[in-house]
């Protein structure tokens, strides 16, 4: 099949890491932001072939992951209400709140519904006009434009049983809060070629200059993480901080402008907490004021309730890079996807659901 086949060829990636192992002489630890990488990252090994400098560390770009706690348990109050139909992609359903999921509040009688996209929750609200129609908008950059069509349509065709629960985060603040922790180890970047794709990659240089960090921006099949991880490895080894886009295919520079615009017209930036990290300033959207009647939040007056993480979780310092999933204590004890303590075990782009999936009987057996 066309871009699986021919970048996966082992022949191609046999080459590029004969490349990095000739190209590294210095330690080089790089973080990739997106959990769809790390995944592809850990499956097929990648970092148990790099040299020995180069160390891959993982990022908090898993949108459920960062999805915060106080989020969860609103999407739960407002999933229990007998009047509302509530809609989510898959993999939110088992990510667990203060207390339990939205699997739990199906089985207890809650209309909690898989969609495959906000526009079919949109449909269930133009179909059932008595019910509240809710849909569950997370995710960073690459999302959030399906959902900012779908509130414009709502308002356009006056659709008012619908609402959106909003918990919209943005990679380049993200960037930032990772470098400035005191701990950060950072020294390159593989930026996600998914938001990129939206957002383009004007954003970049100004982090690879603030913070003398080389930005490449990457696909997600081996070979397009090999060719990232080698641009960035020959960046540090002349001592360079530049943004490159080495996933021409799928990003063009200036991103995907309609989408830009709508996401203009419908979201407003705000500050955003971020799940096991805290607070980060300006890292997030919200429904902005000529939308706010479709802002879930106020509709179910649901913007009160706070909760705080679990003790024995580990995720926040798994998300900011400061530790490998495996260096949690519950990691595969007490934390496994059937009874998972954070997101980052459940989410299918969570660090620690894949190194649950790949690496957990020679990780947890030498605990």
């Amino acid at each position: 099949m066309k871009y699986l086949d021919e970048f996966s060829d082992p022949r191609l990636a046999e080459r590029l890491l004969d490349q990095i192992h000739a190209s590294a002489t210095r330690p080089a630890v790089m973080m990739e932001v997106c959990g769809g990488q790390t995944h592809s990252i850990i499956r097929h090994g990648i970092d148990q072939l790099l040299p020995d400098c180069v160390e891959m560390i993982h990022g908090p770009g898993c949108p459920v992951c960062v999805t915060p706690l106080e989020i969860i348990d609103r999407a739960l109050a407002i999933a229990a209400r007998p009047e509302v139909v509530f809609c989510s992609f898959g993999d939110m359903l088992r990510v667990p709140g203060s207390g339990r999921d939205l699997f739990s509040v199906k089985s207890a009688g809650g209309d909690v519904r898989v969609v495959y996209s906000p526009l079919d929750a949109l449909g269930l609200a133009q179909e059932n006009p008595e019910r509240e129609v809710v849909f569950f908008g997370i995710g960073f950059e690459t999302t959030a434009p399906a959902n900012a069509m779908t509130v414009h349509q709502a308002q356009r065709l006056g659709v008012r049983n619908f609402s959106l629960l909003v918990s919209h985060v943005l990679v380049p603040p993200a960037v930032a809060a990772v470098m400035e922790s005191p701990d950060c180890r950072v020294q390159a970047f593989l930026a996600a070629g998914h938001v990129c794709s939206v957002m383009g990659t004007s954003q970049y240089p100004s982090l690879a200059e603030k913070y003398r960090v080389p930005i490449v921006v990457t696909g997600f099949e081996p070979l397009d993480i090999l060719e990232g991880i080698r641009r960035v490895v020959l960046q540090l080894e002349e001592g360079r901080h530049e943004v490159e886009n080495a996933y021409p295919r799928a990003v063009p520079a200036a991103g995907n402008l309609p989408a830009m615009e709508m996401l203009r017209d419908v979201f407003e930036v705000t500050d955003r907490t971020w799940r096991g990290i805290g607070m980060i300033p300006d890292s997030g959207w919200r429904l902005a004021e000529k939308y706010a009647e479709f802002d879930a939040e106020r509709r179910f007056d649901v913007a009160a309730i706070r909760t705080s993480e679990s003790s024995l979780c580990r995720s926040g310092e798994v998300l900011q890079g400061l530790i490998k999933p495996h260096a949690c204590q519950a990691f595969g004890k007490e934390c496994t996807p059937r009874n998972p303590l954070g997101a980052t075990m459940v989410s299918s782009e969570g660090a620690c659901s894949a190194y649950y999936a790949y690496r957990r009987l020679e990780l947890v057996d030498a605990k």
